[in-house]
């Protein structure tokens, strides 16, 4: 049986829906990582796959859906990288109000778009402990896939109308993914969540605004930051995020050969991702990590 229960906490004037997962044996208070996909994703979107794993560890975590998405009220379908930025705010208050947390071992983790949102909450507080973002979008500008000029001024058009696209469609469709096969690999994941309620539709208008880019927060980020990359990465270009983690004060970077962008959520792909992470989690935020002091690292692993 799963130790997990249905959670709610406020962002805004709206309820942000939530799982917790309780941390097996470990010690009260202790450590937690608050987790959140990007774009459309949801908590079912096999995010619980990876909190089971934090969970039985020794690692609590909460897994939420942003505003508009998934099981939490708000706008449907409303993406604003601000607005979510709020959620991880409110999630993170909301778990340093538990008399099972530690306040000061609190790690972000993101997934895609939610690895830019992971590593931006937690650089503007410095009460955070830890970040990770796997198969991270952090610049919009140099990771997205660049579809042809007639599919980008189509997705112009739609933002400046206020209109709304799909998330996932084909390389010649006006979608905000539509690397090749990228469609289909993030529809797997879908089906292989948990009853997801993801809808195949975003607002548009956020590309008019300030470009997606909190890669700019990596060279002065506090904390430890583990970065998890597929080498064969088709929706976010994994270069720029193995540089943006080299460059960190406490960064690292694990590269998986052969990995595409949605190829962590199950397999042996997965696992050898959650291994990664929990090595992580056990040395900065462990029950033998040192307090205050994040335990020094090696810079890179893998083929990187």
């Amino acid at each position: 049986m799963k130790a997990r229960e249905d959670s709610t906490f406020v962002s805004g004037v709206d309820r942000c829906a939530a799982w917790w997962y309780r941390a097996g044996d470990a010690p009260r208070p202790g450590p937690v990582v608050v987790m959140a996909h990007g774009l459309t994703g949801t908590r079912r979107d096999r995010l619980g796959a990876f909190a089971e794993r934090f969970a039985a560890a020794g690692f609590a975590a909460l897994v939420f859906d942003h505003r508009g998405f998934g099981d939490s009220a708000g706008e449907p379908d409303l993406f604003q990288p601000a607005r979510q930025l709020e959620d991880w705010r409110a999630a993170i208050a909301y778990v340093r109000a538990r008399p099972e947390v530690d306040a000061d071992r609190v790690v972000t983790f993101g997934s895609s778009l939610g690895g830019g949102n992971a590593l931006a909450a937690a650089a503007e507080d410095l009460q955070v402990a830890a970040a990770i973002s796997q198969v991270p979008v952090l610049d919009i500008f140099s990771q997205a896939y660049r579809s042809p000029l007639s599919v980008r001024l189509h997705m112009l058009v739609a933002a400046a109308r206020g209109g709304y696209l799909p998330a996932v469609g084909q390389p010649h469709e006006a979608a905000f993914i539509n690397a090749p096969y990228s469609e289909g690999g993030w529809r797997r994941v879908v089906a292989l969540g948990e009853d997801s309620r993801w809808r195949n539709r975003v607002s548009a208008r956020w590309l008019l605004g300030r470009p997606f880019r909190p890669v700019r927060a990596a060279r002065g980020l506090h904390c430890p930051w583990l970065v998890c990359v597929g080498e064969q990465d088709r929706v976010a270009a994994p270069g720029p995020a193995i540089r943006a983690a080299r460059n960190a004060p406490r960064g690292e970077v694990r590269t998986y050969p052969g990995v595409d962008h949605f190829d962590i959520y199950d397999g042996p792909e997965h696992d050898s991702v959650v291994a990664d992470q929990i090595d992580f989690l056990h040395r900065h935020v462990g029950l033998h990590a040192p307090t205050g002091v994040a335990r020094s690292a090696p810079k890179s692993a893998g083929s990187a």
